[in-house]
């Protein structure tokens, strides 16, 4: 994939962008780290997905202006909970701004051995070493080299559709 970094105006304007990529289903996962002084950092995402497998590598997409941006772009390891139905509480709680969201949210652990805090009830939690941070437009792109998984139970996933969380029918 080549992008374009021309000069020419784009013919697509971000809210119509925006209106359209709503009938993109996307899987919806809680994005944790901690901060140089072991402070807790977490928020929703729904761009996340596998990259490679051979090393097994995964994507998170960050918006610049995020409050966890530096966070995430500058830690060692971050922690991909991917979330399923009866996390909706937890998906939003992640996604409010000026909350303590771990507080609120409630049901993180540390990592065994790691310290970073994760969701054992989570679909499946991935712990990742920072590989790399991507420029993406108005947005970062961090990459993840997989350590280690922790899978759980859930009956169904959480996908973000049409601006709002849902659960698919089965």
């Amino acid at each position: 994939m080549t992008m374009s970094t021309g000069t020419a105006p784009a013919s697509v304007g971000p809210a119509e962008f925006r209106d359209a990529m709503a009938h993109l289903a996307a899987p919806v996962a809680v994005i944790t780290t901690l901060d140089a002084a072991g402070r807790r950092w977490g928020f929703t995402a729904s761009a996340v997905t596998s990259v490679s497998m051979e090393p097994p590598l995964l994507l998170v997409g960050i918006g610049r202006e995020s409050s966890c941006h530096r966070a995430l772009t500058t830690a060692d390891e971050f922690a991909v909970n991917l979330l399923g139905e009866e996390h909706r509480a937890t998906a939003r709680v992640f996604s409010t701004r000026d909350t303590d969201r771990f507080a609120a949210a409630g049901g993180f652990e540390p990592w065994p051995g790691a310290g970073l805090p994760y969701l054992p009830g989570a679909t499946a939690a991935f712990r990742c070493r920072r590989a790399g941070v991507v420029p993406a437009g108005d947005h970062d792109l961090v990459l993840g080299e997989l350590l280690e998984i922790h899978t759980g139970t859930s009956a169904a996933p959480l996908v973000w559709y049409q601006r709002d969380f849902h659960t698919p029918r089965r």
